[in-house]
């Protein structure tokens, strides 16, 4: 076995690798940019090379790099993890020239089936069914524009190499194949160092479906069943679960089988994932393959008990799989959501910044169910701008889906990220949401159910009734605590009553509080009467209760009058008033926002790539104005409404924060 391992990766996968090499005696060797030198992965593995400057095509993406890292640590092995350098055929050959394994498959396999355009043509001529397109270069816009027609739209851009949701747009006119030609190859050639473009049919309302297969060097090959990834948005995943809610046995099968003989058909050794899109009638059609461990790889090993990672190792260490296909057995269910520094209350637009709280739930392994988080990043630490937005994986298992979906409720509601902007509260709104708890839903998922972007969540007047009686028991306790401070004015004694009304969500419930040792009961005039019991003391920003025999995790912030609450994906302001303040707060008059409805404003921290626009322009409702660039994604910034500009404030180059005035309206 291997001596030392060299992790040419950063952020969560790079320490996903290092836990498993620990575990199985190996020392681990991390690089590192400027931008991660305090990074967690540094400070996991057993050394750390520098390898250059923040941005990844001057430091994890430069192959003399990683190599001279390599050499200098004296690494046997290196593994890739996925993105950036783990689907490079050029990379496999340089380690192979230096007589350095690579855990991953040989370069002759990631030439045919690492490049999209390739693995189109080699599975056709397999007789594998694949989506409508065309799979050569692509000179320039123009021909993008002729070559979509001829297919017919809609259709999608698509970068030739890597994956990750990176360098690709749906187009459904000729102004949007020729805008997203450019965007597409931007992002391509900054994210993978190959700018190169293929385009495909775009079939609407699929099922993202992909199997993991496994292989040796020695002829073996298996599969691991199926992961159901539908869930996605802009083309990148945010919801995975294994297995597929949809899939039957003879479906799972046959899917299985032809990805196992389309990678031994190419000679591929290692974990690698063949992806299809599935329609209603469950006929399928091969998609690509990832020539590499998938960001989604946890929900397969908790439901195989298969340790990817070590089995890619193995196998980079020349040994035969020990596992056959009648020994992989699919046991109970497995989610994994993607936690993500994005803001969904801005369209979902990156967020950077300090990470001034981060404590994710207890990680459990039980019998009765599982919860894991793959991370890596730490309170504290820092989300930069030059790399990809995830946070960490969280995942839950138990033996059904139901299940399991219960537990990630909880488990997403007990995660308490402060800081930056991040996608939690749109996760718990998914959880919740009847077509993914049926199973029913496709690709269209979260373009279909939040057309108009993500603004919350309006909980129904049961879970309202909950967290109300949750809420008034705990302003009781934190009254209580402050009548008993010290240092009181004599004759000034305070009292704490038991009638309380309690605003959110635009409702108001008058309810009156009667408290023991073990807990209070909450009655609501004119409705339920709830019994709440639960360990939270003022000042703690987690307050796990139960309410009504049924467990309740709020996230506690404190407002004037009460409490800043989020729970299943709602942001709530709560305030918890005697009748008299109540009454008199009603009077109160409404504050409202300032007016930046002529203002274009930056919505998340980035670089300014170009401007479309000059002052004295009159825009049309929907028209380019400039592009930002931040966490290697180009976000084009449009006209809200028809207007003349008159004001200026950025040019390209600028580096600008959320919320600085880009340009200003007549």
């Amino acid at each position: 076995m291997f001596n030392k391992i060299l992790v040419a990766n950063r952020g969560e996968i790079a320490c996903r690798v290092i836990k498993t090499a620990r575990k199985m005696g190996i020392k681990t060797v991390a690089i590192y940019s400027d931008a991660d030198k305090q990074a967690l992965h540094v400070q996991m593995a057993d050394e750390a090379v520098h390898i250059g400057p923040p941005l990844a095509n001057q430091s994890y993406i430069v192959i003399d790099n990683v190599m001279a890292a390599i050499k200098s640590s004296e690494a046997e092995a290196v593994h890739p993890g996925y993105g950036f350098l783990s689907e490079n055929a050029k990379f496999a050959e340089a380690l192979a020239d230096a007589d350095v394994a690579f855990v991953g498959p040989p370069k002759g396999a990631i030439e045919k089936m690492g490049d999209k355009i390739t693995s189109k043509k080699i599975a056709r001529e397999a007789g594998v069914s694949t989506v409508p397109g065309y799979m050569g270069l692509i000179e320039d816009a123009d021909e993008a524009v002729k070559i979509s027609n001829e297919i017919g739209y809609p259709v999608m851009l698509k970068a030739s190499a890597g994956g990750g949701g990176k360098g690709m747009r749906i187009a459904w006119n000729d102004a949007e194949a020729r805008e997203g030609f450019q965007s597409s190859k931007n992002e391509a050639a900054n994210s993978f160092g190959d700018d190169r473009i293929f385009i495909e049919k775009f079939v609407t309302q699929p099922r993202h479906i992909e199997i993991q297969v496994l292989c040796d060097a020695h002829g073996n090959g298996i599969y691991l069943g199926e992961r159901e990834c539908s869930i996605q948005r802009r083309n990148q995943k945010v919801v995975e679960e294994a297995p597929s809610p949809f899939l039957d046995e003879a479906t799972r099968k046959a899917m299985g089988e032809q990805a196992v003989s389309l990678a031994q058909a190419v000679g591929y050794t290692s974990a690698g994932t063949v992806e299809f899109i599935v329609d209603g009638d469950k006929n399928f059609y091969f998609l690509e393959m990832n020539t590499r461990l998938q960001v989604e790889h946890p929900v397969t090993e908790l439901i195989t008990g298969v340790d990817l990672v070590e089995q890619m190792i193995r196998v980079a260490n020349g040994e035969a799989l020990t596992l056959k296909q009648s020994d992989v057995k699919l046991n109970g269910w497995a989610i994994e959501n993607r936690l993500y520094a994005e803001d969904p209350y801005r369209g979902f637009l990156p967020s950077i910044g300090r990470l001034t709280r981060y404590r994710p739930p207890a990680e459990v392994a039980e019998a009765s169910h599982v919860v894991r988080n793959d991370t890596g990043v730490y309170e504290g630490g820092e989300i930069s701008m030059y790399y990809d937005p995830m946070i960490a994986k969280l995942c839950t298992w138990a033996p059904t889906r139901g299940e399991a979906i219960e537990r990630m409720r909880v488990a997403l509601d007990s995660f308490e990220v402060e800081g930056i902007g991040h996608n939690l509260p749109f996760l718990s709104a998914v959880m919740d949401h009847p077509k993914f708890v049926s199973g029913d839903m496709t690709t269209a998922f979260i373009a279909e159910e939040y057309p108009d972007g993500f603004e919350g969540v309006t909980l129904a007047e049961s879970e309202l009734h909950r967290i109300a009686a949750a809420c008034a028991a705990m302003h009781r306790v934190a009254e209580i605590r402050r009548a008993r401070v010290s240092g009181r004015m004599d004759n000034h004694e305070r009292k704490v009553g038991s009638d309380w009304n309690v605003r959110l969500q635009g409702q108001s419930y008058d309810v009156c509080i009667d408290a023991d040792q073990e807990g209070s009961t909450v009655r609501f005039e004119d409705g339920p009467e709830l019994r709440v019991s639960g360990a939270w003391t003022p000042g703690d920003q987690l307050a796990e209760m139960t309410v009504a025999d049924a467990p309740l995790v709020l996230k506690v912030g404190k407002v004037s009058g009460g409490f800043r609450i989020r729970t299943r994906g709602a942001d709530l302001k709560v305030h918890v008033r005697t009748p008299l303040q109540a009454e008199l707060a009603r009077k109160m008059p409404e504050k409202l926002p300032p007016d930046t409805s002529k203002m274009l404003l930056c919505p998340m921290p980035g670089l300014v790539v170009k401007l479309d626009v000059a002052v004295g322009d009159e825009v049309q409702d929907g028209q380019a104005l400039c592009t930002i660039e931040a966490m290697k994604m180009e976000n084009i910034l449009r006209a809200e409404r028809k207007g003349v500009v008159s004001k200026i404030n950025a040019a390209a180059g600028d580096s600008l924060a959320v919320d600085d005035v880009i340009m200003e309206f007549e």
